[in-house]
């Protein structure tokens, strides 16, 4: 499923209501839920756009990783099955 909106949109959201922008008026004119808003605020409230790039570039490279050892345990066990049965 596609995200309708960019993390750096959220991030402006967040900030407009920061700025004293009423919830409502915001989910109205952009087209969001309230639910969303403060689900939002709860994930990204005290990041600006920096940290939010930086946690994206994490959560990347631990995906990345995850993989990498997936797999060279799936070579671990290939290579130990094939011993076994020498």
């Amino acid at each position: 499923m596609r995200k309708r909106f960019t993390d750096e949109q959220i991030i402006g959201f967040l900030r407009e209501a920061e700025a004293g922008e009423a919830v409502q008026y915001l989910c109205r004119t952009y087209g969001f839920s309230d639910t969303s808003f403060y689900s939002w605020r709860a994930k990204f409230g005290g990041n600006d756009g920096v940290e939010s790039q930086r946690l994206k570039y994490l959560e990347g490279e631990n995906d990345r990783l995850r993989e990498l050892l997936a797999e060279a345990l799936a070579k671990q066990g290939a290579s130990g099955i094939a011993r076994d049965d020498v």
